[in-house]
């Protein structure tokens, strides 16, 4: 869940990289509030679906950023976030290893003696 809310405090920054684990579980967490979201409104006969709808749009943006980050993970520009099946390849993908183009490695900023 630190993930998660992490990702929500940077939702506008577009800059940097972020690790596998930031994405996939922002990507959990957001696909279970979504379902839990939708679920609710089918119990209610439609009456409070526009939550889902207000849920969806206020997590675009942080979505959209930690995608892009992502692929600054693994030395890619942002914009391979719009190739279908491959975006999610890259996604999947290990992160490079230092810093890149990008900026620090994320891996190396956690594993650092404080």
């Amino acid at each position: 869940m630190n993930y998660y809310v992490k990702v929500l405090q940077n939702y506008v920054n577009f800059e940097g990289r972020a690790r596998r684990s930031e994405y996939w579980y922002f990507f959990l967490f957001n696909i279970i509030i979504s379902v839990a979201l939708t679920r609710v409104a089918m119990m209610t006969n439609s009456k409070v679906s526009f939550l889902s709808n207000i849920y969806a749009l206020a997590t675009f943006l942080p979505a959209l950023a930690v995608t892009i980050r992502r692929m600054h993970d693994v030395g890619k520009s942002g914009w391979f976030c719009l190739i279908p099946i491959y975006n999610i390849i890259l996604c999947a993908t290990a992160g490079d290893v230092g810093d890149n183009e990008y900026g620090a490695d994320p891996k190396a900023e956690e594993i650092a003696p404080m």
